[in-house]
């Protein structure tokens, strides 16, 4: 892996590699438009991504064009038979400084499998640490939606969680249980983990309930929350039926401009505790 964005238009680089898990349980939120979405656009300005797709469905992988088949090699590798990250992450067609480690359904039986493996919940990060992440920015892990073990694993391996919380009624449900997981993670089994990042999904300006819903999310999370709002958008939907992201699809569209100015965000962001 190697290989750097030219022209001005390049963002500022971390100091050293940023490890996010993008999680929320509940389904629906736009976790795997988010992470997708996210790195292309923080790859196009020159930061170096790989994208771990730890979602059985696979769809960060098949947005991002990731040819899969049956007898391909996937993060279930990684994580049940010790394959190297390194071995695993494949290029992403038309966006450089950009790879993915791809999903398959063979990660749904992942789960049950962990169950009996010696420090199950630190798998992914023992891969982690035996890859030279020096070669890259930004590693984002595109959870599952759901708490189980797969989830747990990605927390284990990260330094920060990134949550996409969509502006509609009931967001805000589930979401104390996936505080308490990240504390839980957090006291057992990784001290450094911190929520760093929010960014509200789906806003449609037309209704007075997501803004009451952006509002609500502020007034807990404060500085936490990107300042982007991402709208409701049908190209950012259609993108990955044609195994692309929206920033290559219609780069022009509001939802790709939104993604593209979440990332900046997030790019001239400080990493620190509180993720301002």
């Amino acid at each position: 892996m190697s290989g750097r964005g030219s022209g001005d238009d390049s963002w500022p680089r971390p100091a050293e590699c940023r490890v996010l898990s993008v999680a929320n349980q509940k389904g629906g939120v736009g976790k795997t438009t988010t992470t997708v979405n996210l790195a292309a656009s923080l790859a196009m300005h020159g930061n170096r991504v790989l994208v771990v797709d730890l979602d059985p469905q696979g769809n960060a992988s098949t947005a991002l064009g990731i040819e899969k088949e049956e007898t391909s090699r996937s993060i279930y590798h990684c994580l049940v038979e010790d394959a190297e990250i390194r071995d695993l992450a494949q290029s992403v067609p038309d966006i450089p400084n950009l790879w993915c480690v791809p999903a398959t359904i063979d990660l749904a039986g992942a789960e049950i499998e962990l169950v009996s493996l010696v420090a199950r919940e630190s798998r992914l990060k023992r891969a982690f640490s035996a890859f030279d992440s020096s070669e890259l920015d930004y590693i984002l892990v595109d959870c599952p939606p759901s708490l189980g073990l797969l989830t747990v694993n990605a927390m284990v391996a990260c330094d920060e969680v990134l949550i996409p919380i969509q502006c509609e009624y009931y967001a805000l449900e589930g979401l104390g249980q996936l505080l308490r997981n990240v504390e839980l993670v957090k006291s057992h089994l990784n001290p450094s983990l911190e929520i760093s990042t929010i960014v509200l999904t789906m806003y449609d300006g037309r209704t007075r309930l997501a803004s009451q819903v952006a509002d609500e999310v502020r007034q807990h999370f404060g500085d936490l929350v990107l300042k982007t709002l991402v709208p409701r958008s049908v190209r950012v939907s259609e993108a990955p039926s044609y195994g692309q992201s929206v920033m290559t699809y219609d780069p022009g569209s509001t939802g790709a401009v939104a993604y593209m100015e979440a990332a900046r965000e997030m790019a001239h962001r400080a990493k620190t505790g509180v993720g301002n």
